[in-house]
């Protein structure tokens, strides 16, 4: 019964947080580390109820720059792996930026589309579209070209067009190597928008961490890391249960066992 409701599952990672936390404080109590530097789980827990209101407010910019990042990322991904996979010149042309467009620190462009863009929600948002974008499109682009080529002749044999072939065939083939781009891209979402709140912000998480770092306020900058954490946790099994309703006959695949 217990499997059934999937208790399990959620058991452990609940322990590994008990214990996470039981080390913590004991590494407090065995070394006397001053609480600027690294502060105990009690004042963290104080701080995440008694300043509620101001880490709601900024989670909420750093959620909206998050989510916003994400669907963009996802649709241009998308979009530039069906594009790789139906025209051939533009992969000769196109694959090699993509691969250059790896090398550059994402630190490096933040300043940059600041200067450009300004310091409002936009940048933040581009910043969280450029560090997904890459998963997303490569991850597609290699699941739409590995389509079993058995799939493909039935398919002409069927009478379907070159498009027909790359929607109706090639991309649901596709989803399950996408999937794994898709929760990359969730994991990876918070980073672009807090490097953007580092770089130039006056909202936002990463803001918040910044100016209470500045004041000696630890035990708020650690809070305003759980709250960020929390919702990166979140949007991953968030997700991960989407794609679990979009491909039901890949539960046995993407189904970790108890």
């Amino acid at each position: 019964m217990t499997d059934r409701l999937g208790w399990g599952r959620w058991m452990r990672p609940l322990l590994a947080l008990v214990v996470l936390v039981a080390v913590w404080q004991l590494i407090l109590t065995l070394t006397g580390v001053p609480r600027y530097i690294l502060p105990s789980p009690m004042a963290v827990g104080r701080a995440l109820i008694e300043q509620r209101g101001l880490l709601a407010h900024h989670a909420g910019i750093t959620a909206i720059e998050i989510v916003a990042g994400l669907i963009g990322g996802i649709l241009l991904g998308l979009a530039t792996a069906l594009a790789l996979a139906r025209f051939r010149a533009l992969r000769r042309t196109l694959l090699p930026l993509l691969l250059i467009s790896q090398a550059i620190p994402l630190f490096a462009l933040a300043p940059i589309l600041m200067l450009w863009l300004g310091y409002g929600i936009g940048p933040k948002i581009l910043m969280a579209m450029v560090i997904i974008y890459f998963p997303v499109a490569s991850t597609g682009y290699d699941g739409l070209r590995q389509t079993p080529q058995g799939w493909l002749d039935l398919a002409r044999t069927f009478g379907l067009s070159r498009r027909q072939r790359l929607l109706k065939v090639q991309l649901p083939a596709a989803l399950p190597s996408l999937a794994s781009g898709l929760r990359m891209a969730a994991s990876a979402a918070p980073i672009g928008a807090v490097i953007g709140e580092w770089v130039g912000s006056s909202q936002g998480l990463g803001y918040l961490m910044l100016n209470a770092n500045a004041r000696l306020q630890i035990d708020l900058m650690f809070a305003a890391l759980v709250v960020l954490v929390a919702f990166a946790v979140l949007l991953y099994f968030g997700v991960d249960a989407a794609l679990r309703l979009a491909m039901p006959w890949q539960q046995d695949r993407i189904t970790t066992d108890d």
